[in-house]
């Protein structure tokens, strides 16, 4: 190797680890764990408010559930399925008309939501509100006649307002559509009249 090519590699290898020098400095002054620059969003998605909410109701932090679907209904105020949710939560951690009113705007939305009148009942039935109660069921089975916890949950109704004979057709109704539906099946019994 000539006295040229040794310099050459020289000057090569100098400017080499000078380079490497000022990487090191670089990563030196940039703390270990930093995040690239990302713009930071305070406002989370409608769908993450959503499933944090779930995430926080099966914890049983109602409260928790109901700001975050409180806070994604502001998002999207016109979101039946958010206002469903909302309904169940509010009515669960005891606020039962707010509940109804939840449902009845999200009825609004969409009136063929079966389950959402399945659940609007309910509440009318806590509330004694017997006669909203029935309408509401028997709007659930005619836009779902083949849904059997709705001619169950109907039944039940008809028993409260003393109404036997056709609480007794509904859970036969619940059990034809459902043959396992233990619950149907007790109630059934326990009116005296199942083979």
């Amino acid at each position: 190797m000539g006295t040229f090519q040794i310099l050459m590699l020289a000057a090569t290898l100098f400017f080499a680890y000078q380079i490497y020098r000022h990487v090191q400095t670089l990563e030196d002054s940039s703390p270990k764990n930093a995040q690239p620059d990302i713009p930071e969003t305070t406002e989370l998605s409608t769908s993450t408010l959503v499933d944090k909410a779930d995430v926080a109701y099966e914890l049983g932090e109602l409260d928790n559930a109901k700001s975050m679907l409180e806070e994604a209904l502001t998002l999207e105020p016109e979101n039946s399925e958010i206002l469903n949710k909302l309904a169940f939560v509010t009515a669960k951690s005891g606020d039962r008309l707010k509940g109804i009113e939840l449902y009845e705007r999200s009825l609004e939305l969409d009136e063929n939501d079966d389950l959402a009148h399945n659940a609007i009942a309910s509440l009318y039935r806590s509330e004694n509100a017997y006669e909203r109660a029935q309408d509401h069921y028997l709007k659930a089975i005619e836009i779902d006649a083949s849904y059997a916890q709705t001619y169950y949950n109907y039944a039940n109704l008809l028993v409260d307002m003393g109404e036997i004979e056709e609480a007794r057709n509904m859970y036969k109704r619940a059990l034809d559509l459902q043959r396992d539906f233990p619950e149907a099946r007790e109630a059934l019994l326990s009116l005296g009249s199942y083979q």
